[in-house]
């Protein structure tokens, strides 16, 4: 367990700098690129996921904190969710409390890959990443045991 919290913190706080330097250099020193099949260009989001909800954009830092403790209520709770998922439960605090820290720090989620070749795609940021491969493990662990109960029958 206790190899677990250590590279659950070890993940997060590399994952957590490496989004927040990556986002201060697009906001304050304009990393700027235009390519011909992505761009990096900044942008803040000030809703969630597809600026969804962009009119609670003063409220959605503290919604998303309230969230964000009952979560970490609910991982103290259920200590072997935390443990079988620990890896992208440090991917998913990473990057949703960065996201969160830019709300503080910027007004706004500080996104900036911009794919535009073929079909044009939302704007994020690495943080947005971190994320979803986070979810790409949980359902992948998911299935796995989902086949290896089936087998067992």
């Amino acid at each position: 367990m206790k190899i677990k919290l250590i590279r659950f913190f070890s993940i997060f706080i590399i994952l957590f700098v490496l989004d927040q330097v990556v986002k201060y250099g697009f906001a304050v020193h304009s990393w700027n690129y235009d390519g011909s099949y992505m761009s990096l260009n900044l942008a803040y989001n000030y809703g969630v996921a597809f600026s969804l909800l962009s009119f609670l954009a003063q409220y959605l830092k503290y919604i998303q904190l309230i969230v964000l403790f009952f979560g970490f209520i609910y991982l103290y709770k259920n200590q072997d969710v935390f443990f079988k998922y620990h890896i992208s439960i440090s991917l998913i605090c990473a990057g949703g409390i960065s996201n969160i820290l830019d709300r503080f720090t910027y007004g706004g989620v500080v996104d900036y890959f911009y794919w535009h070749y073929g079909f044009e795609f939302a704007i994020f940021n690495l943080a947005d990443v971190f994320i979803n491969i986070a979810i790409a493990i949980i359902i992948y662990i998911q299935i796995k045991e989902s086949r290896n109960d089936k087998k067992k029958v």
